[in-house]
């Protein structure tokens, strides 16, 4: 790999420089992470493959990656009209196309989305050929990268083995650490809130939420495991002693609790009473609660809940409103982020810069979208072959042009049009003075 040069040099440098993982403006890197205060002494941290696991999350995450993925990005120039042109064949194009080996542009996008939403943090690695150029892109696991800040202000990222970008140490073990400059890493981060190097997952806001969906989920798992039974206690009229009590409860336990044994007809005598004790599903309003956990988790990914299958499902007479809506409140700034970065991590030229098409996502109805197109031509915004490629259809011959009525006239000719008639009318008024002119001298001689 071409980069091991570059973190050898590197690595050797970074030996020589103190350096620190942030943690507000220069402390510990975070290992420990609460869903609420004091949770982790009380053994109620949440771990992040259990909160990925919870639905509305994951709906959430894959929702904002997949939208991602769908979208081309290319390369674009703007020409001399301030319009910005695709560059097809540009170097740059071609390495989003296929920036690794073992991904799709597709693939390397929604890999990018998921590690930002769901960690708060993105890197992507850079691999250089022997002339300097960046030839292939890798998302790193974001819990194998740390930030580093040197005394003098200086950003590094120490990476951990990573066969997968060829990520080894100068003597090419995979079992070690190498250390290089923030050149070399496009860190995408997500909500800044304590450090600037340091991204936060949106799940840190909803974790307390998370954490109870999964409660009520597994308590219902449990109670309809149960053949919806629910717990309860014995009574018995006197008192007995702890030996007879335990093994009244093995004894229940052992011969009606469990899937197999619930429901069973248990005979009571001596005066035991047997007394449900747990509230049931429909007391504790549970698919409400349910419904609002989920719903705080769309809030902190500003993701509107019928998306993901909560709450009401809007009216679709309005999808293109509803679609924008979406990508302002919620992709908008991830895109942009997205496309600021890879400019200024691959040093694109003057003029140049990637867009995602935003098409795919903005999509309106068909109807809709006929009325647009046919707007658009008629009123010479759009060439007839425009339209016919929205569609999927061929080009014709002589549709490459704007057409527009011959009525209609531009503001200049109307311009031109208004002073060539004032001064036709004011050449008339200056011919018909001078004939009365002519008429009066004739009749005075």
């Amino acid at each position: 790999m071409a980069n091991v040069t570059l973190f050898q040099a590197v690595a050797a440098a970074g030996a020589r420089k103190s350096m620190t993982p942030p943690g507000g403006r220069g402390g510990w890197w975070p290992i420990i992470r609460e869903p609420f205060t004091g949770a982790w002494q009380r053994n109620m941290e949440c771990k992040q493959e259990d909160m990925l696991a919870f639905h509305a999350v994951f709906a959430c995450i894959t929702l904002i990656a997949s939208d991602t993925a769908k979208l081309g990005l290319k390369l674009h120039q703007m020409d001399n009209n301030g319009v910005w042109m695709p560059l097809d064949g540009h170097r740059l194009t071609r390495l989003l196309a296929k920036p690794n080996t073992y991904q799709t542009r597709s693939q390397f996008l929604e890999c990018w989305s998921i590690s930002k939403s769901a960690r708060g943090n993105a890197y992507v690695l850079k691999e250089r050929d022997n002339s300097g150029a960046v030839v292939k892109l890798h998302v790193l696991h974001p819990e194998r990268v740390c930030p580093l800040v040197s005394d003098s202000g200086e950003v590094f990222y120490r990476l951990n083995a990573d066969k997968l970008a060829q990520v080894t140490q100068g003597d090419g073990s995979a079992d070690g650490q190498i250390i290089i400059p923030a050149s070399e890493i496009i860190h995408d981060r997500y909500n800044c809130l304590y450090h600037p190097l340091v991204g936060l997952s949106p799940l840190y806001a909803a974790a307390t939420a998370v954490i109870q969906g999964r409660n009520i989920q597994n308590n219902s798992a449990s109670f309809f495991g149960n053949n919806s039974n629910p717990g309860g206690i014995l009574t018995a009229p006197g008192a007995i002693s702890d030996e007879t009590a335990r093994r009244m409860k093995a004894h229940w336990e052992a011969n009606y609790s469990g899937p197999n044994n619930a429901g069973k007809v248990a005979v009571l005598g001596d005066g035991l009473k047997y007394e449900p004790m747990a509230v049931t599903a429909t007391d504790a309003q549970l698919i409400e609660q349910l419904r609002w956990t989920a719903e705080v988790v769309c809030s902190v990914y500003h993701v509107p809940p019928y998306k993901i299958g909560v709450g009401q499902m809007p009216s679709y007479n309005n999808i293109q409103a509803l679609n924008q809506e979406y990508y302002s409140q919620c992709l908008q700034r991830l895109l942009t982020d997205t496309q600021r970065l890879l400019n200024d991590g691959l040093d694109v030229g003057e003029r140049q810069g990637y867009r995602f098409d935003l098409e795919a996502l903005l999509m309106m109805d068909s109807q809709t979208q006929m009325n647009v197109l046919k707007e658009g031509v008629g009123s010479g915004v759009f060439e007839p072959n425009h339209a016919r490629r929205k569609f999927n259809l061929p080009p014709v011959e002589g549709g490459e042009t704007p057409y527009l009525q011959q009525q209609n006239w531009s503001l200049a000719a109307l311009a031109k049009r208004d002073e060539e008639m004032e001064q036709q009318l004011s050449a008339a008024d200056a011919q018909e003075a001078q004939d009365i002119a002519d008429i009066e001298q004739g009749a005075a001689a």
